[in-house]
């Protein structure tokens, strides 16, 4: 964890959260354009408009008297993931993997009922889970079948990609790991692994659980020092392309690999958190810096994801070297 003053944390390029809010989120993302990432139904219809795989769309509820519906649209799926359309970090996302008779199973295999699907359904409704407690609607999903190479990575759940982008270019991206402690769900406050990424390679670079240094998954015991993500090029293009796709200057595109279907975009975010500079062991603020220094945006974003592998792979000397090969006990910025 970066435990340091904060003229240490500057000379490390670490940007905070006011930096965070004024000078990137304010000056680049218009509130106009909140609304086509903040409702996860609105970003699936744009992504599938520009062409950009997104997981299957099985049904949506928008009131209470729908939830009697569940059982019917439910029936044919034995898997199925069920969020809240203007939900957050996360928050009441339930993941079904196995349906026998009348039980569902949750990846830790917790066995729960219809009744108990239909009352998350009903607080989804209810604005339980959504920005600012307001009424919202559920959106059910197709389940990211994982891809072989997360096998020994993650623990019952999919890993998911952050990516953070500015002006078009991405510009730092993280791995984050489901793990037994979050519940199987790839959200860092919950206990989930943040893996930092070169973006040159698409290597793992640095790997942190609850902001603590770590080497290997807590649950498969699986070093990071080997882990690479394929498909790394597309990945970096598909995010890329949520500029045009949503007008957004600073966003994090949230990607899967599907075993199946191979990249596809799960999430956008106008506002991503700032833990990815934890992951990297690096801060955001070099790389913000480069792409404003640009005179202008390429409009091609298979070129500035190419721009973005040079100026901020490990070689380029903008980020600290791999950290992985050390063992526990290793100094802290």
């Amino acid at each position: 964890m970066f435990l340091a003053s904060a003229k240490k944390l500057r000379s490390f390029g670490i940007i905070g959260m006011n930096q965070r809010n004024f000078g990137l989120i304010s000056r680049y993302n218009p509130r106009h354009l909140y609304p086509l990432v903040d409702d996860k139904l609105k970003t699936k219809l744009l992504a599938q408009k520009a062409g950009i795989t997104v997981p299957k769309l099985l049904g949506t509820l928008q009131y209470q008297h729908d939830v009697r519906l569940l059982k019917e649209i439910l029936r044919p799926y034995d898997q199925f993931v069920i969020k809240p359309v203007k939900g957050s970090g996360g928050k009441g996302i339930l993941v079904i993997t196995e349906h026998d008779h009348n039980l569902y199973f949750k990846p830790s295999s917790d066995a729960i009922q219809l009744a108990d699907i239909e009352r998350h359904v009903s607080n989804i409704l209810s604005g339980l889970h959504s920005l600012g407690g307001k009424p919202d609607t559920v959106m059910i999903e197709s389940l990211i079948q994982l891809d072989p190479v997360f096998s020994d990575y993650s623990y019952e759940g999919i890993p998911d990609i952050r990516i953070i982008v500015l002006k078009g270019y991405p510009i730092m991206a993280m791995l984050r790991l489901t793990t037994h402690a979050s519940d199987g769900k790839a959200n860092l406050h919950q206990g989930a692994v943040g893996v930092g990424i070169d973006i040159g390679t698409g290597n793992a670079l640095h790997a942190v659980q609850y902001g603590e240094t770590v080497s290997h998954h807590p649950d498969t015991r699986k070093t990071f020092s080997e882990l690479a993500i394929p498909h790394w090029d597309k990945l970096l293009q598909l995010a890329a392309a949520c500029y045009e796709m949503t007008g957004l200057g600073y966003l994090g595109a949230d990607l899967v690999l599907d075993r199946d279907q191979g990249p596809m975009i799960i999430e956008l975010n106008a506002r991503p958190g700032l833990s990815i500079q934890v992951a990297n062991y690096a801060g955001l603020a070099p790389r913000v810096a480069i792409i404003e220094a640009l005179n202008t945006i390429d409009p091609d974003p298979q070129l500035r994801a190419a721009f973005s592998k040079q100026q901020f792979s490990v070689d380029s000397g903008i980020h600290p070297p791999r950290l992985l090969h050390t063992r526990s006990g290793d100094p802290k910025p």
